[in-house]
């Protein structure tokens, strides 16, 4: 047996209404743009704190075009070259590593000629260094290193901490037997 309700105001919906399922109006147009403008919008913002934080992390971040011309990068051997100099306020150390006595005074004598400040004329520690060496310890003292070097006869320069002394300008000359066998 059917039963009959009595008809209330859920049986006579408005007529302009379409009605989906129990109750339920359509949704309406347009909803999906309206996301799409939220994402797209979260996405710009996101993005410009993300370049903003570059440029307070690292005021170096530069943008340039991939389509732009590479800038000509200067060549190792466009570097400036320092030049020899005679440096009379450089203590300069010269250090025997030979077995041939009195090379070392024979070497101050020479640059003492030219008009470099030699402080002290000794042996090293070992007779049997090879090659000469200018031990220069700060990059200040390039030129000076290589006006020693060329006085001595075009020998080798080599920037070392492992001859500083504290508040003295000072190079070290280490002789070897490439020196001996020239004198």
């Amino acid at each position: 047996m059917p039963t009959t309700h009595p008809p209330d105001r859920f049986d006579r919906p408005p007529a302009d209404l379409q009605r989906v399922g129990a109750h339920r109006a359509p949704r309406p147009g347009g909803r999906g743009w309206i996301v799409f403008a939220w994402a797209a919008l979260a996405t710009a913002v996101l993005v410009g704190l993300g370049v903003f934080a570059m440029f307070v992390i690292n005021d170096r971040v530069a943008f340039t075009s991939p389509f732009a011309p590479a800038s000509e990068t200067p060549a190792a051997g466009d570097a400036p070259v320092v030049q020899p100099t005679v440096d009379p306020t450089v203590n300069v150390v010269i250090l025997n590593g030979t077995a041939v006595d009195g090379l070392a005074a024979t070497a101050g004598d020479l640059l003492t000629s030219q008009g470099w400040t030699v402080g002290s004329r000794s042996n090293a520690d070992a007779s049997d260094v090879n090659t000469t060496v200018v031990f220069y310890t700060d990059p200040t003292q390039e030129g000076a290193a290589k006006g020693l070097a060329a006085a001595l006869g075009d020998v080798q320069i080599r920037l070392s901490d492992q001859f500083v002394v504290e508040g003295d300008n000072r190079i070290t000359i280490i002789l070897g037997a490439d020196y001996a066998d020239a004198a």
